[in-house]
């Protein structure tokens, strides 16, 4: 698939999902790597006003198993989220987040992503260690 088809193909797995939900977009694919962005409004905030880490675990989450859909063959494997851990080092009340999830480790069954959530700026905001696991589908 092209980047643009891949993109794409983002758009329609994301649709009637927490994805939507969030506003979650993807932008960018790379070789070993997949950019997502998410609006940071009243709706991901936490009481305080500052976005939820929760949100942000799902944005980096979000990406990080799309990455992993779309570098594994989806026709023969589900990927699924297995553990991830966050720290959020800076907080952001308006703007947009910056999901870009990259491999560290790209095995036949276990896949583990380093996922950096920066601001419009380039400041870090969380860092996020997600592992994904590919199980096979039954015929």
């Amino acid at each position: 698939m092209t980047k643009e088809e891949l993109l794409e193909l983002s758009k329609k797995v994301c649709k009637n999902t927490l994805m939507e939900t969030l506003e979650i977009e993807f932008t960018e694919v790379g070789e070993d790597y997949l950019i997502a962005k998410m609006p940071v409004t009243s709706k991901v905030h936490q009481p305080d006003g500052i976005l939820h880490g929760g949100a942000s675990v799902a944005l980096a989450e979000s990406v990080g198993s799309l990455a992993s859909y779309v570098f594994l063959d989806t026709d023969k494997f589900y990927v699924r989220g297995i553990e991830i851990s966050a720290n959020h080092v800076k907080s952001i009340s308006e703007g947009v987040v910056y999901a870009k999830a990259s491999f560290v480790h790209k095995g036949r069954t276990t896949q583990l992503f380093e996922i950096k959530v920066t601001d419009e700026d380039k400041n870090l905001i969380s860092i996020v260690k997600l592992t994904t696991i590919a199980l096979p589908k039954k015929k």
